[in-house]
């Protein structure tokens, strides 16, 4: 039977992630809403997978979802919602109360919680990897430590196949193992994760292939991934604190956001001396993962987010002193109502600026980022902007990610067009050039 206190808090923790769940996709979620609704199960593997970075666990799972619940904003983010509440179950039976309470208003996971995205599904698979490991390495009896291995590892294996991060997490738990002298454990869960990347190893070549060209065609692609720098270290413990929201002025942001998430993390600390398993579990990954992307940049806080059940835990196997996780929670609930009923931190408007598109004039865009607006009008041509001179008298450019691949389109453009007029959206907007003569 359920726990009263946890049911009361899934209650709450679904109905915050009911707010503005109908928000607008962005670039990601557009992609998988393309994924399952213009490819096959086949054809996902061999046409989709290989060019997206990703393993097709999650968009083989959502092609399943989106057979019966359709592809509007609330049925394609419902199984993140789902996913996370499951993970704050698992969370609440290896650190209590506290530990599900914190995880679930977290305001980093309440916003991945609304994305349509593999995030949450990994996270859920390697918080029942963690529970199991717990349970294997303080085993007393060969039946159930025999249980508790081939549960850690199916679901170990379940969050590679769902997102390649995860990896340094599972790097982790053999780490553990191996300070710990459970070689025999450690031989066996490493052969069935080879075996599990043999088989995905077809995908993961033309993978890894297609990455390093993307690299080498896009200029700025690399600034995206994440690069070892200071601030992509220090975003990790600040946006496990006060999630995706920032605000002007920048001073009284990073004041506010730098002395909450010393006060979260000096208790995490704290308390992870206490429980030391849980705080080596919490360091590792982000030591191997800043290693790894010296030479592959990954290193983005969102990819560690199955790290915050982690610190969760850790928090709540105390309560000493107790205003502390008081003072967290409050904190946790001001941020995550802040990302939720103000507007201005939601995702990219692509529906506001795809609505507000007029039919007659050609759009010019840069074809690989316009998945959101092919979702939203189906029926706009679009038109590559690196590759095409335009000839009509009037145009509207949208400049999204331009940046990124390192393409100067206004400089090209002004030598026949001026800009008419802009328009604005949520971290969005367009132009209207017309042609000088």
């Amino acid at each position: 039977m359920i726990n009263k206190k946890l049911l009361i808090v899934l209650i709450g923790a679904f109905l915050i992630r009911l707010v503005g769940i109908n928000q607008s996709l962005w670039l990601d979620e557009a992609t998988t809403a393309k994924a399952v609704s213009q490819y096959s199960f086949a054809e996902i593997l061999t046409k989709f997978s290989p060019a997206d970075f990703h393993p097709p666990l999650y968009n083989i799972f959502m092609k399943l979802w989106t057979y019966t619940f359709g592809f509007s904003e609330i049925a394609i983010r419902l199984p993140s919602v789902l996913f996370s509440l499951l993970a704050g179950v698992a969370v609440f039976y290896l650190g209590g109360i506290w530990a599900s309470t914190l995880f679930l208003f977290n305001p980093l996971i309440v916003y991945y919680s609304q994305e349509a995205r593999m995030y949450m599904m990994a996270v859920f698979f390697l918080v029942c990897a963690l529970y199991y490991f717990i349970r294997m390495t303080g085993s007393r009896t060969k039946s159930t430590m025999t249980k508790d291995f081939m549960l850690f590892n199916v679901f170990c294996i379940l969050s590679f196949a769902t997102f390649y991060g995860s990896v340094f997490l599972i790097s982790a738990f053999y780490a553990f193992l191996l300070f710990r002298k459970r070689y025999s454990a450690l031989i066996k869960s490493a052969l069935m994760l080879l075996v599990s990347i043999i088989l995905l190893s077809p995908l993961l070549i033309r993978q890894v292939m297609n990455s390093r060209q993307a690299l080498s065609l896009i200029p700025n692609w690399n600034l995206a991934l994440g690069k070892v720098t200071i601030k992509n270290l220090i975003l990790i413990p600040m946006k496990f604190s006060v999630g995706r929201i920032s605000f002007e002025p920048k001073i009284l942001y990073y004041t506010l956001a730098a002395a909450f998430s010393l006060f979260v993390f000096y208790f995490v600390f704290k308390r992870g001396l206490k429980h030391k398993k849980y705080l080596f579990l919490l360091a590792v990954p982000i030591v191997i993962g800043t290693i790894f992307s010296l030479y592959s940049p990954l290193l983005q806080y969102f990819r560690f987010l199955y790290l915050i059940p982690l610190m969760a835990i850790i928090l709540g196997k105390s309560d000493k002193p107790k205003y502390a996780n008081y003072i967290i929670f409050a904190g946790f609930l001001f941020f995550s109502a802040a990302y939720l009923l103000i507007p201005g931190f939601h995702r990219e408007d692509w529906k506001s600026l795809a609505g507000s598109l007029p039919k007659n004039i050609p759009v010019y865009m840069i074809i690989p980022s316009s998945d959101p607006l092919k979702h939203y009008r189906p029926d706009i041509k679009i038109s590559e902007l690196r590759n095409s001179i335009p000839t009509e008298k009037e145009i509207i450019v949208i400049p999204y990610a331009s940046e990124i691949y390192g393409y100067d389109y206004s400089s090209l453009l002004k030598t026949d067009y001026y800009i008419n007029r802009k328009k604005s959206f949520r971290n969005l907007q367009y132009e209207v050039w017309k042609k000088m003569f």
